[in-house]
């Protein structure tokens, strides 16, 4: 006997897709590094300091004051970062911790890829421990950004590379995620840097700050107010300030950090010449 069977066509695509996990909610942060970090840059109105990357990080998590922690200071090494910034951010015991170094370290005679690499791998260790996400980010190739002879653009290419190649080996070690600074669009445009083209504009500061909170929304954080890359609430230095800036910080900077990595790019000319 057959018996005959009726066959229900189920439109699968009408079930309600299963429920994911909870967003979680940044309370604290903690922003950790050099004069980036600090904000250089991205003036405030009426001369009341420095904005950028991680108030605008702040506002879009909707990190109160009382939840953000920068003891982030221009010149910062990576050894700065580990010896006198993470203390203070491990008491802070932030949720999210940003860290933007490294660049210091490219421009000093002492430069060291493993010294650096060992001292990132314990700063996101020593955080990692109080449950904080850590983003660190990889570098741009700043000789497209700051006009130099050839020879020094070599030399502070191949640091750059140097710093990365350390910087790529930990992340994935330590399997953390990481904002790759020259991926971010218009990160070589002029727009995007301040007048000393040494640190971001108030554009350059929005990109950082869309690039990590891009990065902690794939994380599972929540974002209730996306970081807008329309330039606002800052201050817009006159051409007299950028001069007064140049002259009396840039140029000193220059001559200081010039000195000292010279004799490397010393290095990179004679081995250039001698492969000729």
């Amino acid at each position: 006997m057959v018996v005959g069977v009726t066959v229900m066509s189920v439109d699968v695509t009408a079930w309600p897709e299963p429920p994911g996990p909870p967003l979680k909610r940044a309370r604290r942060l903690a922003v950790l590094g050099d004069s980036t970090a600090v904000g250089l840059g991205d003036p405030l109105p009426r001369r009341a300091g420095w904005r950028g990357v991680g108030p605008l990080v702040a506002a879009a998590l909707g990190v109160t004051g009382s939840g953000y922690l920068n003891p982030s200071f221009a010149g910062a090494r990576m050894r700065c970062v580990l010896t006198e910034q993470v203390p203070a951010a491990v008491a802070h015991r932030p949720d999210v911790a940003l860290l933007v170094a490294g660049m210091n370290d490219t421009l000093r005679p002492d430069f060291d890829a493993s010294r650096i690499a060992g001292d990132l791998t314990e700063v996101i260790r020593r955080l990692r421990a109080t449950g904080t996400t850590v983003l660190p980010v990889r570098f741009h190739d700043h000789s497209k950004v700051f006009r130099l002879p050839a020879s020094l653009k070599r030399a502070l290419s191949a640091r750059v590379a140097e710093l990365n190649a350390a910087i790529d080996d930990v992340v994935a070690r330590e399997g953390v995620p990481c904002l790759d600074l020259a991926l971010l669009p218009g990160a070589y445009d002029l727009a995007s840097w301040s007048v000393d083209r040494l640190h971001p504009s108030e554009l350059g500061h929005r990109m950082l700050a869309h690039g990590f909170t891009g990065l902690l929304a794939e994380a599972g954080f929540a974002v209730p107010e996306p970081v807008s890359l329309a330039c606002s609430g800052g201050a817009q230095p006159s051409p007299t300030g950028h001069m007064g800036w140049l002259v009396l910080k840039g140029i000193p900077w220059l001559w200081r950090r010039g000195r000292e990595f010279l004799p490397y790019a010393a290095v990179i000319m004679w081995n250039s010449f001698r492969a000729r």
